[in-house]
């Protein structure tokens, strides 16, 4: 932390407040804090060690991603995606594609909807396992919980690099399919870590659940309650660990989630704990939907036949896709002029909306209490500062 240099930002109190401005002290959190998820700034206006006005500053990190998009073919903006949470970058490609497919009507193949799923849900996973992690070392927990949550991760990872060449930036989906096939005996080594997985789980919870210490720090701190979440447009973990019944695997059903059973896990205090155990849950139950996806998927091609993605050329019009992304809604909105690339690409960012609220959590709260909410948010910039 380091006191604000620069231009003075107005940090002042709400009217009710009594203090005056000399005796509130100006805090620049960022932007290289350690603790922050990315290049990102927060200016606090602390009276003694309580929060009464928090600015999010963003923006370090912006590439126009959706401008450049626009001279892009429709396909070359697939690598971009990747880009935006570059944590769950399949999920990206998903969402896009789906937009894509609305866009020109292409329909996908049974197999290609299947390795969607699973890696979807992987995706999913390994990007729930690093939160949960980092929010412990936000904390100021050792290195242990991370080190557990790495290693699931890790193993995942291997899966991603197996099957896309790439562990981060995998550039997998396609309108119409996906890129490649699982290579020979991909599923079964997938397979493995899905049935170990639950072990990790297990550990994680008896480690940590009930943690005394990780109980007094979060519960009842960071409260979202459920009239905010829903007026604020929040979407995800977050929003459900407020209460709101909503995944739009279940509302929107898109690929072939419908044929699926799973729960959708609700919180009801919406504070730093509830969005810790929703992370949790969600990985049991993305276990459940792999188990499922794993025993049934079949075999046929990846690819529509009909689908050209080079000199692709939609009719024009326009079309949102969306999906339940695992920080929440990730969608894109196309236009198309019928010329080979977008006329406007637009991406509903779920890390930007979800940020929306953070003033909301801190307000009266302890300063220490800001960066594990900032963490249990779980932003990323790429996404923010698209």
């Amino acid at each position: 932390m380091s006191v604000l240099t620069e231009a003075p930002v107005d940090l002042t109190p709400s009217q009710s407040d009594d203090r005056t401005d000399s005796q509130l002290l100006e805090v620049s959190m960022g932007p290289q804090h350690p603790s922050t998820h990315g290049v990102f700034r927060m200016d606090v206006a602390l009276d003694g060690e309580r929060v009464v006005k928090l600015k999010p500053v963003f923006g370090y990190l912006h590439r126009n991603h959706e401008k450049i998009a626009e001279t892009e073919s429709y396909l070359g903006c697939m690598p971009y995606t990747d880009r935006l949470d570059y944590i769950c970058s399949i999920t990206n490609n998903w969402a896009y594609a789906l937009a894509v497919e609305k866009l020109a009507g292409i329909q996908v193949p049974e197999r290609a909807e299947y390795l969607r799923v699973i890696t979807g849900e992987l995706t999913r996973l390994q990007n729930h396992a690093g939160l949960v992690g980092f929010l412990m070392q936000d904390m100021g927990a050792s290195g242990t919980p991370l080190m557990y949550a790495f290693r699931e991760r890790e193993k995942i990872l291997d899966l991603f690099e197996a099957l896309t060449g790439a562990r981060m930036m995998c550039n997998y989906m396609r309108f119409g399919g996906c890129r490649v096939d699982a290579p020979a005996g991909w599923l079964q080594q997938a397979q493995k870590v899905i049935d170990a997985f639950p072990r990790f789980l297990d550990e994680f919870e008896r480690l940590l659940v009930s943690n005394e210490i990780l109980m007094a720090r979060t519960q009842g701190v960071g409260v979202v309650s459920r009239e905010q979440a829903v007026n604020a447009g929040i979407s995800g973990p977050m929003a459900r660990a407020s209460g709101v019944n909503y995944d739009l695997r279940k509302v929107d059903k898109y690929g072939i989630y419908d044929r699926f059973s799973f729960r959708v896990p609700l919180g009801e205090n919406g504070d730093v704990y509830d969005r810790y155990m929703l992370r949790v849950l969600e990985m049991r139950e993305s276990v459940e939907i792999l188990k499922q996806a794993m025993r049934d998927v079949p075999s046929g091609p990846i690819m529509d036949p009909n689908t050209k993605t080079r000199g692709f050329r939609p009719k024009a019009g326009e079309a949102y896709g969306r999906i339940e992304g695992p920080k929440g809604e990730l969608g894109f909105y196309l236009i198309s002029d019928g010329s080979s690339n977008p006329y406007r690409f637009r991406v509903r960012p779920p890390s930007l909306i979800n940020l929306t609220l953070l003033e909301d959590m801190c307000l009266g709260q302890n300063v220490a209490d800001i960066v594990i909410i900032l963490g249990s948010v779980d932003i990323v910039l790429g996404e923010v500062d698209r």
